[in-house]
């Protein structure tokens, strides 16, 4: 009888733990510091300091990152992978977006050796960039998602994504049926939901592309499949709410449409948010629901300012996303920067811990997570990201000034890239590694 070798490791460094939400309490006292960590078996099996961990766990190698910073791996709540090629396209708003590179781009994704090449793209630039997490949009081709799970299984990494559904106002040749959006995503979520780390996402694109026919069909599939998630997008320009409301014109406002046909839940993710009116805000704070912040995103393509400090005085549950492809980045440290940037323009000074539970535990929460990602406690799995906190002559030259952690960390989340990336842990082994190897 073979027994199994335990895999163990220490990693040191400035390890950080939220103990509480930042929003709700002092963002100083919601994070516990400690000297080293121990992964055992892909997971967090203790933290403290190093002398301690050491008699724990006497076998295990120390890996030094004195002076780096480790937090949970970053989790990105909203993409659209099929976007990765056509990423910082010039001059478009939303609806120009869609039609000019959206749309043309995704129609590539019916041959499924492109859907695969760009998937393993994808995903190696996110990993590159400290992502283990991610929820994504696909196409309308369930190949797509195939690709798109199958390059997640191969890299160990915490994966949520759905077909795109659409039955009007696209190109004949990216829209599906009511029934065929219904049918491709309950065979979707057979053959995916619940395997290894990937969870399926219900997922009508947005209201002007599907038909009361088609949400009526996607929110009964997710009355029947509850523990999915469900994304779309919201109130993202004004342009777009006021076709809704051309389409829809008996719905009260925007988010009445997808309430109407059983897609506003608890688990709902709704991309953007950003100008909705106060009976939509109330309603989304009963559910539940989590607004995606996209902070990029809004000011690429000119939708408007996130007003996070109203939103969160509401009550609401918030993620952080890159929203690539319209968003300008695959990094969430840039992501958390435009957040910041954002932030001020609204009046909401957001400090450093705030900025980091957004990409980790608010996003873990978020996506309903947040009982296995999102922050280093013993039992959660390792799923981590080590920042050098002097990664260039600019940073280190702020660093250097630092007079307490946070203006410490601070310069990396505003310049830093993928320079800063020290290193990145997929439940405790390097990125790149499969599941199955140490």
């Amino acid at each position: 009888m073979t027994t199994a070798t335990t895999q163990q490791e220490i990693l040191t460094g400035h390890v950080l733990s939220f103990a509480e939400d930042p929003f709700g309490t002092a963002p100083d006292t919601s994070v516990t510091w400690h000297e080293a960590l121990v992964i055992r078996d892909g997971m967090i099996a203790a933290t403290g300091d190093l002398d301690t961990l050491r008699r724990m766990a006497p076998t295990a190698p120390v890996t030094r990152h004195d002076g780096c910073l480790i937090c949970p791996g970053f989790i990105d709540a909203h993409v659209h992978y099929p976007q990765t090629a056509i990423i910082a396209s010039w001059g478009a708003r939303l609806i120009d977006w869609l039609d000019r590179y959206t749309f043309p781009e995704e129609m590539r994704f019916a041959d499924p050796a492109h859907a695969t090449a760009i998937a393993a793209r994808y995903l190696d630039l996110t990993l590159a960039h400290g992502t283990t997490t991610v929820c994504s949009f696909c196409t309308s081709h369930p190949a797509s998602v195939d690709a798109f799970f199958t390059a997640a299984q191969a890299r160990g990494v915490r994966a949520a994504a759905g077909k795109t559904c659409m039955d009007r106002n696209a190109p004949p040749a990216l829209c599906d049926t009511a029934q065929s959006a219904h049918d491709d995503s309950a065979a979707l979520i057979a053959r995916w939901h619940g395997v290894d780390r990937l969870s399926y996402v219900i997922t009508p694109r947005f209201a002007p592309t599907s038909s009361a026919d088609q949400l009526a069909a996607l929110g009964a599939l997710w009355a029947n499949h509850p523990t999915c998630l469900m994304q779309t997008h919201l109130s993202e320009q004004p342009e777009e709410i006021a076709w809704v409301a051309e389409l829809f014109p008996k719905a009260r406002d925007y988010l009445d449409v997808y309430d109407t046909f059983g897609l506003l839940g608890a688990r709902g993710l709704y991309g953007h948010a950003i100008h909705l009116t106060p009976r939509e805000a109330a309603r989304l704070a009963e559910t539940g629901a989590a607004l995606i912040h996209c902070p990029t995103s809004n000011s690429f393509i000119g939708s408007g300012l996130f007003d996070i400090g109203r939103r969160l005085g509401e009550g609401q549950r918030i993620g952080l996303a890159t929203d690539t492809g319209g968003g300008s980045s695959f990094s969430m440290l840039r992501t958390m920067a435009a957040a910041y940037e954002i932030g001020q323009l609204t009046g909401t000074v957001l400090h450093p811990a705030q900025l980091l539970w957004l990409a980790t535990a608010g996003s873990a929460r978020a996506l309903h997570m947040d009982d296995r990602i999102g922050t280093i406690a013993p039992g959660m799995e390792a799923d981590l990201v080590v920042l050098d906190l002097a990664s260039t002559p600019a940073i280190a030259g702020r660093h250097v000034r630092a007079d307490d952690i946070w203006e410490a960390v601070f310069p990396t989340i505003m310049m830093g890239d993928d320079r800063a990336i020290r290193d990145v842990r997929v439940m405790g082994r390097p990125a790149g590694h499969p599941p199955d190897t140490p």
